[in-house]
């Protein structure tokens, strides 16, 4: 009776034994994942390899507590189990029981089961992701635009030019820029050619004031090698978003509504008297007006992403825009 009541009360020690200790490794390795998700929308190049490295280093040490707990089990568990046996209950110890496994198979099955699931979710997954998210980033080809000759934009005069930036593409490559010829700079064309492409979600703007047959100017049509370009007179007192009320002056700058920024603007050139659209690039405010205005330009940003002041910090990368 006393044995089988020091029997019960050796068992647990003996379970007790087989569970491994408490560890954080396997917290870090989830946080490590954590910041690797975290980092495919933020920053894949910084902060996806931050948590790559956290994931591999907890991982690797998380292994190797287990696999360190299984060796120290296999030589000192039994071994301390039957001694304690004779000391208590003064009677020898059954035969010794053969040595266990190494490394026990349910063990070796598990840790096989999750390697196999990870290599399969990852030639599921990487696949995927790399369609998903590597087209920005690859070398694309550059659209210039003819806008027809300089001659075709009088001085101080605004003009909405609707045009394809790649005709092959057809209608898809529309856009649509205001276009303000302010006279000579340093004896240069100065221009102001601001996109539509509202700052806030990208709705189209809208010049606020009369357009052509209103002012008795009628539009031209410009045959350049990128197909027909439309010139429509306009006199804008500002621009105006009709999705969600988003204003600005006539430079652009956000005056009302819910943009983060100012417009959007093209750079451009002379080449050989033809105004030639270049690539687009965004703005955070322009001070002063047409020639002499001062732009505080910087790399092309999607709709509702802040380019300056703190906010700037939650959106560190953007794909190259051509």
């Amino acid at each position: 009776m006393n044995h089988d009541r020091m029997d019960e009360q050796e068992a647990p020690l003996h379970d007790d034994q087989h569970l491994p200790s408490p560890t954080l490794w396997p917290f870090a390795f989830a946080i490590g994942i954590a910041v690797i998700l975290v980092g495919l929308i933020v920053d894949p190049l910084v902060i996806s390899s931050i948590g790559g490295a956290i994931a591999v280093v907890s991982g690797f040490l998380w292994a190797r507590s287990a696999t360190a707990e299984l060796r120290g089990h296999a030589v000192a568990v039994e071994p301390e189990t039957r001694e304690l046996r004779e000391a208590r209950a003064g009677e020898p110890a059954t035969a010794p029981p053969a040595p266990s496994e190494r490394f026990p198979r349910s063990r070796f099955l598990e840790g096989a089961t999750l390697g196999l699931g990870g290599v399969i979710g990852g030639l599921v997954t990487v696949p995927i992701a790399g369609f998903a998210l590597l087209p920005p980033f690859l070398g694309q080809k550059r659209h210039e635009v003819d806008l027809g000759p300089l001659t075709g934009f009088p001085e101080g005069k605004w003009f909405i030019s609707t045009f394809m930036t790649d005709p092959a593409a057809g209608e898809v490559s529309r856009r649509t820029a205001f276009v303000r010829n302010n006279g000579l700079l340093n004896n240069v064309p100065s221009l102001t050619i601001i996109s539509n492409r509202c700052a806030h979600l990208g709705c189209p703007v809208q010049a606020n004031g009369p357009t052509g047959a209103i002012l008795g100017e009628p539009n031209v049509t410009e045959h350049t090698a990128n197909g027909p370009i439309l010139l429509q007179p306009v006199v804008p007192a500002g621009f105006g978003c009709p999705c969600h009320g988003g204003q600005y002056d006539t430079e652009g700058n956000r005056t009302a509504g819910p943009p983060v920024r100012a417009l959007d603007r093209y750079s451009f050139e002379i080449k050989d008297g033809h105004v030639i659209l270049l690539s687009t690039y965004s703005v955070a405010h322009v001070d002063g007006t047409g020639a002499q205005a001062k732009i505080h330009k910087y790399k092309l940003a999607g709709p509702g992403e802040h380019v300056d002041g703190p906010e700037q910090w939650f959106y560190p990368l953007n794909p190259p825009h051509h």
